[in-house]
């Protein structure tokens, strides 16, 4: 049996088109308040043209994996003509979705393009839905995993976010401990180099005195010295 490559490219498409929808909802409120020729409505533009290319790449890897399928065989991937089908009509439902997104960016969406509202209760509930009718059920389904897939988004950055915080509060005590540590170094050494100095001053008077002292020695020994010479000098 063949590898399916149909599955390897639709979470791609997936995530692709969720993001385009974003840009999307954003584009369609910058549009709705700031005036035309912004810098922040063309931003929100060109964001969403780009990703809409993307997609569009990303939607043709897709149909080229349907074609395979088709030109291969359903039976040689486990798949019956149903499924195929399935995935035909995703393919279709998707494009159609990237040229109504870009009608809105392009400001060139038919009036046939406008969603049809949903069919009164007493309608036939056996009857068929309008493409259009599944089209806005399809976009609504998309919409809600949008929000819930931001949700689950906003939760993870509340959780980082409330970790972060914990690790700042834990840091600013430690801070606050290293700067009482450095106070009491400081005052100690404050302290020594009193004692240093003091000790200093003592050693230089001490050295001073013990030379005071030492010449005094020096010329009371000479002086002896000098008599004792000129007495001999006058008994000889």
């Amino acid at each position: 049996m063949s590898t399916d490559p149909y599955h390897a490219v639709q979470q791609e498409v997936q995530s692709s088109l969720q993001a385009a929808s974003t840009l999307r909802a954003s584009y369609l409120r910058i549009r709705s308040t700031a005036r035309e020729g912004s810098e922040e409505l063309a931003w929100a533009r060109n964001e969403l043209k780009a990703t809409l290319a993307a997609l569009a790449a990303d939607l043709e890897d897709l149909e080229e994996s349907v074609k395979i399928v088709e030109s291969t065989g359903a039976r040689m991937f486990g798949l019956d003509d149903r499924e195929v089908a399935a995935r035909r009509d995703y393919v279709g439902r998707v494009r159609r979705e990237i040229e109504d997104m870009r009608a809105e960016v392009d400001g060139t969406a038919p009036p046939s393009r406008a969603k049809s509202p949903l069919p009164p209760p007493h309608a036939n509930a056996e009857s068929p839905p309008e493409p259009d009718d599944a089209q806005s059920q399809w976009a609504r389904e998309e919409q809600q995993l949008m929000i819930r897939e931001q949700d689950r988004t906003m939760e993870s950055i509340s959780g980082t976010l409330s970790t972060l915080a914990q690790q700042a509060g834990l840091m600013g005590r430690e801070i606050g401990e290293h700067v009482e540590m450095l106070g009491d170094l400081e005052q100690n050494v404050d302290q020594t180099d009193t004692k240093l100095s003091s000790a200093m001053r003592k050693m230089r008077k001490f050295v001073r005195d013990t030379e005071d002292t030492k010449s005094g020695w020096c010329i009371t020994i000479l002086i002896i010295v000098l008599v004792i010479l000129l007495v001999a000098v006058i008994l000889v």
